[in-house]
């Protein structure tokens, strides 16, 4: 009967060292997590001031009608501008602004705007950057909300909530905005 106890102690021991190192694997996890999301919630509004900032250099030229460049840079500025809560419904309200301008044709049978503005040797860069800023836009929000799904998941284990695993961290929030490129950039 003594040598029980120590025998039983042994066994024990190992075994909340290894939930030990578990949980602390668990929750150094979720740390890496939202820390992928705070990276990637900065890169997605990089991205978002950088189509802006070239929406408004290609509204500031000459090379769209008045009553477009009117439209793209009232939407660029709204988009710069606009505070927290209503940061989505500006950037998407750029989309949208974007692809009426760019998507419309110039006749049937004549090229689209953005077409005659890639062959034109001075806007033609200002176009490719505006296509590459708006794939990356779409790109970012694309990881950021696949980083929020997972950590999101790992946050809804029982031994995360029941332990407090995530601490004070904030409730995870998906960025749901409109960032569909026109057809014109993406041809």
């Amino acid at each position: 009967m003594p040598h029980l106890v120590p025998d039983l102690l042994l066994p024990l021991g190992v075994l909340l060292v290894l939930l030990a190192l578990w949980l602390s694997w668990t929750a150094n996890r979720l740390d890496r997590m939202h820390h992928r999301i705070d990276v990637g919630r900065e890169t997605l509004r990089v991205q978002l001031l950088r189509r802006s900032g070239v929406v408004l250099e290609l509204a500031a030229g000459d090379a769209l009608d008045p009553a477009s460049r009117l439209i793209l840079l009232d939407a660029a500025h709204r988009a710069r501008t606009a505070g927290a809560d209503d940061r989505e419904a500006a950037e998407s309200r750029l989309s949208e602004a974007l692809r009426a301008v760019l998507d419309l044709s110039h006749g049937e049978a004549g090229p689209g705007p953005v077409a005659a503005l890639r062959e034109d040797p001075e806007h033609g860069p200002l176009i490719e950057e505006l296509a590459s800023a708006c794939a990356k836009v779409e790109l970012a929000r694309r990881f950021l909300n696949g980083d929020v799904v997972s950590a999101r998941g790992l946050r809804s284990r029982r031994r995360v909530r029941w332990l407090h695993l995530a601490g004070r961290a904030a409730e995870l929030e998906t960025v749901d905005l409109d960032d569909v490129p026109p057809e014109a950039l993406t041809a």
